[in-house]
């Protein structure tokens, strides 16, 4: 069983703290195998090659002893929403945050907002069910829609401070419903595990086992197979 996260934030978020490569030792000390660095948008801003660069750089550096993706966690608020104009083709992923918001510019349609995105796009801290039951759904086509459209859901397993400590109930429901679980495997729904971090000291490494460990044992797909699988055809 691999350890993968696909979701931590360093200096270049607003919120987080952590210098890229503090970061990444910390993730090899924890025996992290894959690690993606998904810092916001709004955060990033003018910085993008700054950023892209330095993350794929410090990526060679430790490819011995990590595996690191480059992604980038999108806000879809009006305020802090992505430039009109942003190419996202040279990050190995984004996660889009906000689906079900009343406020957001996806306004509910996330196929079609992140169409215009040339990288394998990922749902971010969702409770997905959810989202399907409000607005009346048939969970089978509306998580094919997804699946077709290159799109992964996150497992959030956060549990840090910033957060306090909060853990979301839409990802320990998952863990225990039988039937959501059947629904993902049907449909090829891949999805990925996230702790979401923003201070490394925070990091519990036994969460994001914990997760990994229950996709591989469920046969669900895992959504680093897909950014992989991606990057090595681009």
């Amino acid at each position: 069983m691999k350890r993968i996260d696909l979701h931590a934030h360093t200096h270049y978020s607003n919120c987080g703290r952590d210098l890229p490569e503090d970061l990444i030792k910390e993730m090899i000390n924890n025996r992290i195998d894959v690690l993606g660095i998904t810092d916001h948008n709004y955060g990033i801003g003018v910085r993008e090659k700054e950023y892209r660069t330095a993350i794929k750089s410090l990526a060679e550096k430790y490819r011995d002893k990590i595996t690191i993706l480059c992604g980038i966690e999108l806000c879809t608020m009006q305020e802090n929403k992505l430039n009109s104009n942003s190419d996202l083709s040279e990050y190995d992923y984004c996660l889009v945050e906000n689906l079900g918001s009343v406020d957001s510019v996806m306004k509910d349609d996330i196929v079609e907002y992140t169409s215009q995105f040339k990288c394998i796009k990922g749902i971010a801290h969702t409770d997905l069910f959810g989202f399907i039951a409000k607005n009346k759904l048939n969970p089978y086509e509306y998580l094919s829609s997804l699946r077709r459209a290159g799109i992964f859901w996150e497992l959030n397993v956060n549990y840090d401070s910033i957060h306090g400590y909060r853990e979301h109930n839409y990802v320990k429901t998952f863990f225990s419903n039988q039937e959501q679980q059947d629904i993902v495997k049907k449909v090829g729904l891949y999805v990925a595990v996230g702790f979401d971090g923003h201070r490394k000291e925070d990091y519990c490494v036994s969460r994001v086992e914990m997760a990994n460990e229950f996709l591989e044992k469920n046969n669900i797909l895992n959504a680093v197979d897909l950014i992989m699988a991606n990057k090595r055809n681009n």
